[in-house]
């Protein structure tokens, strides 16, 4: 391991010191701030010539200044002789125009991925992508982790009976359904209509969920607007208990808010791919880490060994 390094920006350094904790070592000196003007400033401060080196940078918000400290980074390895750089990714922003669904929009998920390949990066490590597809938006190696095993394993201890999954859209369906099959849980799915990018309107679900212990799966919640109206749904549905998992706990405008008023919530499980603000916390919010995940992957990555075991 003397081979490896790996280098945080400022999106989330106390998930880098987790994944250098499993890694067995010390997290490597860079320095990352801004110039008096505003102007990102990177300066690699230990020699890196030679070495398989990692970037521990989600673009969570603020995602701009994120994610110009990823692309400042990888080009000040680069530079510095870096045998290979792995742009570790947790939180992939900009990945919700992923294409070209109205007229005259960009597709800002296919731009980052230029960005990052251009700007020297040989591969990337995300987890739960918004769409898989993306993976083919990279001309380099992309490793896709799953969250869902965190998560797992966390909900097997709450030992609940009759669990039913639930995706909240028809494009959660195959993350929903590999929740339900780890737990051999029933699926449900509900149809919904989005009325605007913030506000949706639930029509019905589809699958029986009247009694059952009912968990919503997500890879993402921003406004919470899509997961209170589930929640209401599935209440009204006569679900004995809703829960929600969810990869990334964005958490942008009214979300606390709406969580606070949504007492029908049981809890919201989100993992520290996106640090928890201390104004953000919540006694139904629980975080969980992927440290472990990552550094196995990262591990794995340096030693040349499969990794595909740790998609599923």
């Amino acid at each position: 391991m003397d081979k490896i390094a790996v280098f945080s920006g400022n999106a989330n350094p106390e998930l880098a010191k987790d994944i250098c904790k499993y890694l067995k070592i010390k997290l490597s000196d860079a320095l990352v701030g801004k110039f008096s003007e505003g102007e990102t400033r990177v300066k690699v401060n230990e020699n890196v010539r030679g070495k398989d080196v990692f970037i521990i940078q989600p673009t969570c918000p603020p995602s701009n200044d994120n994610l110009m400290e990823l692309l400042i980074m990888i080009d000040a390895l680069r530079r510095s002789s870096a045998q290979r750089i792995t742009a570790v990714v947790p939180f992939f922003g900009y990945a919700r125009q992923d294409r070209k669904d109205q007229p005259r929009v960009p597709i800002t998920a296919k731009l980052v991925a230029n960005l990052l390949t251009v700007a020297g990066a040989d591969r990337v490590l995300t987890m739960d992508l918004h769409a898989g597809q993306i993976q083919g938006f990279f001309d380099i190696p992309v490793d896709h982790l799953l969250a869902v095993g965190v998560f797992i394993e966390y909900i097997s201890k709450l030992k609940l009976k009759d669990l039913v999954i639930v995706s909240p859209d028809v494009g959660g369906i195959k993350m929903a359904r590999a929740y339900a099959k780890r737990l051999s849980a029933e699926l449900a799915i509900i149809d919904k209509r989005r009325d605007s990018p913030e506000k949706t309107e639930v029509m019905y679900i589809l699958g029986e969920v009247a009694g059952k212990n009912a968990i919503i799966v997500d890879d993402m919640i921003a406004t919470g607007s899509s997961m209170i109206e589930a929640v209401a749904a599935l209440k009204k549905a006569k679900a004995k208990s809703v829960r929600a998992a969810i990869s990334h706990g964005v958490l942008s405008g009214p979300a606390i808010e709406r969580i606070d008023k949504c007492r029908d919530l049981e809890e919201l499980l989100i993992t520290d791919s996106i640090p928890l603000d201390d104004h953000k916390k919540h006694k139904r919010i629980r975080v969980l880490t992927v440290a472990g995940l990552l550094g196995e992957a990262i591990k794995r990555i340096h030693n040349e060994e499969s990794v595909s075991s740790l998609f599923d």
